[in-house]
């Protein structure tokens, strides 16, 4: 799964580059093998501040929690968590389930 996200709708409407970068990651996915990639683009414009539902991040927590995903991408995989403890919480997720997380870098395996 790739997830792609902008923090707010300004964003969403003048950093296209931005927009334009997350989504080419389908491309390093590709690349490394994945067959199958799904986007998940429902958080765009969703500010991961406070107490906002971002239900497209909900789901693809929801998928790996049933070991339904092997990999988990990001252009940058500090899109994924609002602090250090959702950070943690999905690093031990994918490590239970075996699913990589990958950025625009590196390919991590927590196991």
């Amino acid at each position: 799964m790739l997830y792609v996200r902008q923090s707010s709708t300004h964003q969403v409407l003048h950093n296209r580059e931005s927009s334009a970068l997350q989504y080419a990651m389908r491309n390093r996915l590709t690349s490394l093998g994945w067959s199958s990639v799904e986007i998940i683009d429902d958080d765009l414009g969703r500010s991961a501040a406070g107490t906002v539902t971002r239900a497209g991040l909900e789901r693809m927590v929801a998928e790996v929690r049933l070991g339904k995903i092997g990999a988990v991408a990001a252009r940058e995989v500090s899109r994924f968590a609002r602090n250090s403890r959702d950070w943690q919480q999905l690093i031990e997720m994918c490590r239970v389930v075996d699913t990589v997380l990958i950025d625009q870098e590196t390919v991590y395996a927590p196991r």
